[in-house]
């Protein structure tokens, strides 16, 4: 009797413990293995100052995306004051390391925690508020934090901003964007981590139940005020960790950068990456600070035009109308962002030479 040999045409799943594989076949863990190493051992000896502080600042923002991603993106959560948690986060390293003298390795989840605690108390209103009601509430402890920031003269020193001392890790003395560049990145690839973890656990099941039907989550017996607080603490204790290390990196910092549009790039990050994809906030963050260094060098460039110096125009709104185009037309085009496409790029690569 003749034999059938069956092939699988797929990857499916026998248990729970492959659903919860973060890589579905080798070839994904070979490829991210490959890009680390490229990142770590070539880009930081090739690049030029000035290209590893633009990857600097991607690493800074991917960090701080990430977690409003978690926020917004898995909970449904919509916050408006992730800039001023961000605020909040660079402010407590810098008091935590002049006026108590703790060192680096110290002051930076110090101030991540510090913000997460400010975070919930802004949080709290989540309880009772959502949608509409509650993006009002965030937007108050915007305007709250960036108050406190600037006139809270005797702890944050005002409008003259903190000196933070060079940054020390035991022997290791962390001076210049090379040495700021494995730092940031070891610090993404350790929150990346965490929160893809934290989506695999219960409790990013019970944030994406509340994202979908808080009703029916609170009626599968999901505290849903419990898990929309924690949502809060750890978005917030993103910012703040990145917000802490960003201070470092500048090394003088004042409350100038922590206003509402800072909030509005993070948001603006989230969309355009992929909300609920955190591989998505990493390409949204990006996205727009590439965006916001070609908007930079452009309006520089036009300045000098000739028929805009002789007709007056003002190019300062140029930014904000790139970034009101850039969303509306991720929105209409492609509402999933980046990750979609990058998606579909994998997808394609896949299945080719096939058309299926």
């Amino acid at each position: 009797m003749k034999k059938f040999s069956f092939h699988p045409c797929g990857n499916y799943h026998e248990n729970y413990s492959q659903e919860l594989n973060i890589f579905e076949t080798d070839f994904g863990r070979v490829c991210l293995i490959l890009f680390l190493a490229v990142l770590f051992l070539v880009a930081p000896f090739v690049l030029s100052p000035y290209m590893l502080y633009i990857l600097n600042m991607i690493g800074i923002s991917a960090i701080a995306a990430i977690g409003l991603n978690i926020l917004i993106g898995f909970t449904g959560q919509i916050s408006l004051g992730h800039g001023a948690f961000f605020g909040v986060g660079a402010y407590a390293a810098a008091i935590l390391a002049t006026r108590l003298g703790l060192p680096f390795y110290l002051s930076i989840p110090s101030a991540g925690i510090i913000t997460a605690l400010v975070g919930m108390i802004f949080g709290a209103p989540s309880g009772r508020l959502k949608g509409l009601y509650l993006t009002i509430a965030t937007l108050a402890g915007q305007f709250i934090i960036e108050y406190v920031l600037i006139h809270w003269d005797s702890m944050t020193k005002g409008t003259m901003g903190i000196t933070l001392p060079t940054t020390t890790i035991f022997s290791w003395e962390v001076t210049g964007d090379r040495a700021f560049f494995f730092l940031i990145f070891i610090s993404l690839v350790l929150t990346t981590w965490f929160a893809v973890n934290i989506m695999r656990s219960k409790y990013g099941r019970a944030f994406i139940a509340i994202r979908d039907n808080d009703r029916a989550a609170e009626g599968m017996g999901i505290p849903i005020f419990k898990y929309k607080l924690l949502s809060f603490g750890i978005s917030s204790f993103y910012a703040g960790f990145a917000g802490a290390i960003w201070a470092y990196y500048m090394v003088s910092i004042t409350s100038e950068p922590f206003n509402l549009g800072l909030s509005v790039e993070y948001i603006a990050m989230v969309i355009i990456g992929g909300m609920g994809n955190i591989p998505g906030a990493i390409f949204g963050a990006t996205f727009i600070t590439l965006l916001n260094e070609l908007l930079r060098y452009l309006t520089g460039v036009l300045m000098n035009v000739g028929f805009v110096t002789s007709t007056g125009l003002n190019m300062a709104p140029l930014r904000e109308f790139v970034f009101g185009l850039a969303i509306v037309l991720f929105i209409l085009l492609e509402p999933k962002g980046l990750a979609e496409l990058w998606r579909i790029v994998r997808s394609s690569f896949r299945l080719w030479p096939f058309s299926y």
